[in-house]
């Protein structure tokens, strides 16, 4: 007994030949294993980003005294007001006092980064002259601080 095709008929009536549909459809298999591959990507991604360096576990660690092997990480925050003054830690500074304290910083530890944060009216050359005395004095780690810029202004 052979099965007939969508039209019904059988050989006789002109129809198709009757047999076995044999071929199989793979494409709803493949879109299942697409839809999981983009699933799995979407949560390892969030569970990532939620533990951060843990990777999404949370550990708790034992308590023990503090390590000489960890290094800090020490900034030095010089601000540059817009009438040319310099201020480190809350205090106004001239070049010597400045050229001081970088040297103190960069005898402590010469990877220290030196954070300029000038103001937005304070001449180019200005910031140029506290950058470049902080390299003199072997600091070679400098960044300028901005603000990050709220809805495009």
């Amino acid at each position: 007994m052979a099965v007939s095709g969508p039209g019904g008929g059988d050989d006789a009536e002109g129809g198709e030949g009757g047999g076995i549909f044999a071929d199989i459809n793979i494409t709803p298999l493949t879109d299942i294993f697409l839809v999981l591959l983009i699933i799995f990507m979407v949560t390892t991604t969030a569970i990532a980003e939620q533990g951060g360096q843990n990777g999404g576990l949370k550990v708790n660690l034992p308590k023990g005294g503090r390590s000489d092997a960890v290094q800090e990480v020490h900034d030095l925050a010089i601000a540059v007001l817009e009438d040319g003054r310099t201020v480190v830690a809350g205090k106004v500074v001239d070049e010597s006092a400045l050229s001081g304290l970088l040297d103190e910083a960069a005898k402590q530890n010469p990877d220290t980064l030196v954070l300029v944060q000038a103001d937005q009216g304070v001449a180019h050359g200005k910031v140029v002259a506290v950058m470049d005395l902080a390299r003199r004095h072997g600091l070679s780690r400098l960044a300028i601080a901005t603000r990050a810029d709220s809805a495009g202004q």
